[in-house]
Formats: structure tokens, C-alpha cells, sequence
């Protein structure tokens, strides 16, 4: 299932996942990115990790053809796609 949303000119999008994963739920939300390219993907994946934790990144999960689920250094989750 799928829902999407704008706060202000930002666009929400909330997805559910059928993946079976190593981390549990949590109240909190990703911020989730479209990318447009493979490095710019792995660029901001490198930057993200950098002091904080990846939990998911592959070439393809099965919606997109690269994927990475991150929580940066502070803990903010960040979902980013390559569609």
C-alpha cells in the first residue's frame, strides 16, 4: 500500500514493505528520495551512513532498481530510491 502527501511544497510518501526486515517498527517516519541517477544514490547514501547506520542497500528490493534505507548521525531514518 501506498499514500502520499504534501506539508507545504514538500512531498510525504508512505509505503508499506513486504520485505522482512532486521529492524523493528518505529513511530518515526523516513524521509524518503526519488534519485536520479546510480551515483547520485550511492553519493547520498555514503553521506548519510557517514556516523550513522544502514540498514537496507541493494541493486533492487523489487520497486526500483537501487535502494538504500539509512539513519544518519543524529538517527533521522532517510529511504532513498532509484525508481
Amino acid at each position: 500500500m501506498k499514500a502520499s502527501f504534501r506539508i507545504g511544497t514538500q512531498t510525504m510518501l508512505c509505503t508499506e514493505s513486504t520485505v522482512k526486515h532486521d529492524f523493528s517498527f518505529t513511530s518515526a517516519f523516513p524521509f524518503f528520495v526519488e534519485c536520479e541517477s546510480e551515483d547520485e544514490i550511492r553519493r547520498l547514501h555514503q553521506a548519510l551512513v557517514a556516523g550513522g547506520t544502514a540498514s537496507m542497500f541493494s541493486a533492487s528490493y523489487g520497486f526500483g532498481r537501487m535502494f538504500a534505507r539509512v539513519n544518519d548521525r543524529y538517527g533521522v531514518p532517510w529511504q532513498l530510491n532509484l525508481p
